[in-house]
């Protein structure tokens, strides 16, 4: 039997009847794993696969994840695993310690079945930065479109159908854009819900634990899971946690809505926007109350300018043990400084390159004021107009981005509102720490396009609620790429 596409629920039921065990559900994933031709994989996880799989014999009825695949953003610590970040620099590098995610997962009976790809220690939003290349669009099986990243290798995994689930990981959109390319939902968590121990650290006051999924309700498993207090991450939250899953269907139906206008009047995809309107039409005809709502275009426009700053700053100060003594190739050199030098330009690509030498200016004495700092304060005007909206309304809806997946190579411009705002606009949720979720909405030449729910910090429950509900008006749920 074929297994590929099925959802979390679906599997479970084979499971459980043991129409298909955990052993053999993972011999049919490690086969489509390896004539993966989108380039997804760092490192195919066989042996541990099997023999994990090999030792789950009964099936825990109460237990959805148990026997269940899922692949592993390679920024995420796996013992006994490679994970390189898609890096030279840690070329090699195998952790003596697993992630609290890959634990609980574990702990949960899920099947680890591999690492993914990803932009270079996640910096980049293209999922072309990587140090074994390119990763691309299972959707275009011309290989001329891309996926997104940064977790380009767990989106591309995911859309194809070979998972259920996948963990990435969301710094600025690295969850939520490359679901929308992909057709998935790509779920980001309220900062701190899920702790991050054993998570390279890009941007530590931004980053969050991702998951993709092809369904609302499979992401709030995966929280269930994920979810709560982590003694080795101090910025873990100790407030309680929700039952995800449980009545996902009981959606507030007096909700309220906020589109930003500025946000919507940044695009120029007549069918993205016509397919958005049908879906703001859908959520007025079944009850919920939508307006459109402004922010001041100034501070939408400073959206990416402000998370360049503050992630490069913070990356630069996170990566400094990648010296080539702690971390990294080791190079001879008469000196320190020498030893450094020949492990980083070595080590890095160019995008990391570029992106700490701006960190670094950013951080030096004489230019923090006028840019860390200022990154800093206009941070906070952002999180400040956000959060004057989710006093009145229960959630923020927008495109997800402006268009369908990019053409390899597709140039756009920089300087314009559809790249400044609508190209960007997803780090709202990453600004002030919001729980925040992507989901399919319509299709264009083929190629799936999203919408995205943001709502209020520890209220992931009902952005999964919400979701759900238009999921099931859209009828956009469970769709896999299809196969060569």
């Amino acid at each position: 039997m074929n297994y590929r596409g099925l959802s979390i629920d679906e599997l479970h039921a084979l499971l459980v009847a043991k129409k298909v065990t955990p052993l053999e559900l993972a011999q049919e994933v490690l086969a489509l794993a390896k004539k993966d031709s989108n380039n997804a994989f760092e490192y195919i996880m066989e042996k541990e696969a099997l023999d994990f799989a090999a030792s789950l014999t009964e099936p825990e009825e109460n237990n959805p994840l148990w026997g269940i695949p899922f692949v592993i953003k390679d920024n995420f610590s796996t013992k006994d695993v490679p994970t390189t970040g898609s890096s030279n620099i840690l070329k090699g590098y195998v952790p003596v310690f697993d992630a609290t995610v890959v634990e609980k997962l574990r702990a949960a009976k899920a099947v680890a079945i591999g690492k993914t790809t990803l932009d270079e220690l996640a910096m980049g939003g293209t999922g072309t930065s990587g140090h074994l290349g390119m990763t691309f669009n299972p959707y275009d099986r011309k290989h001329e479109r891309l996926v997104g990243g940064s977790s380009c290798g767990s989106a591309a995994v995911t859309a194809d159908g070979f998972v259920p689930f996948a963990l990435g990981s969301d710094t600025g959109d690295s969850t939520r854009k490359p679901a929308s390319y992909a057709g998935l939902v790509g779920f980001k968590p309220t900062w701190s819900r899920i702790s991050r121990y054993g998570l390279f650290p890009f941007a530590p006051s931004l980053d969050t634990v991702g998951i993709f999924s092809r369904n609302v309700k499979d992401s709030a498993y995966v929280l269930d899971v994920l979810a709560g207090h982590d003694d080795r991450d101090f910025t873990s939250s100790v407030k309680p946690v929700d039952e995800y899953a449980k009545d996902i269907e009981k959606v507030n139906p007096k909700a309220k809505i906020a589109v930003i206008k500025g946000i919507v009047d940044s695009i120029s995809d007549k069918v993205v926007l016509d397919k958005f309107n049908e879906t703001v039409e859908m959520l007025i005809n079944a009850g919920f109350t939508v307006d459109f709502v402004e922010i001041d275009e100034k501070i939408l426009s400073s959206l990416f300018p402000t998370y360049f700053v503050i992630s490069c700053a913070e990356a630069t100060s996170n990566n400094a043990n990648m010296d080539g003594i702690k971390f990294g190739p080791y190079y001879n050199g008469q000196t320190f400084e020498d030893v450094v030098t020949q492990a980083r330009t070595n080590g890095f690509g160019e995008l990391i390159k570029r992106r700490f030498i701006i960190g670094n200016f950013a951080l030096m004495k004489e230019n923090q004021k006028d840019l860390f700092l200022r990154a800093q304060k206009n941070r906070r005007v952002i999180v400040n107009a956000v959060n004057d909206i989710l006093k009145e309304y229960d959630f923020i809806y927008c495109p997800a981005a402006p268009s369908i997946a990019p053409k390899v190579g597709e140039k756009s411009d920089r300087l314009s509102n559809e790249y400044l705002i609508a190209d960007n606009h997803l780090v709202i949720a990453n600004f002030a720490g919001l729980p925040s979720i992507t989901l399919p909405i319509g299709t264009k030449d083929g190629m799936p396009f999203g919408a995205n729910f943001t709502g209020r910090a520890f209220e992931d429950k009902q952005v999964l609620q919400m979701a759900y509900e238009l999921e099931k008006h859209t009828g956009f749920k469970n769709i896999v790429a299809k196969g060569e």
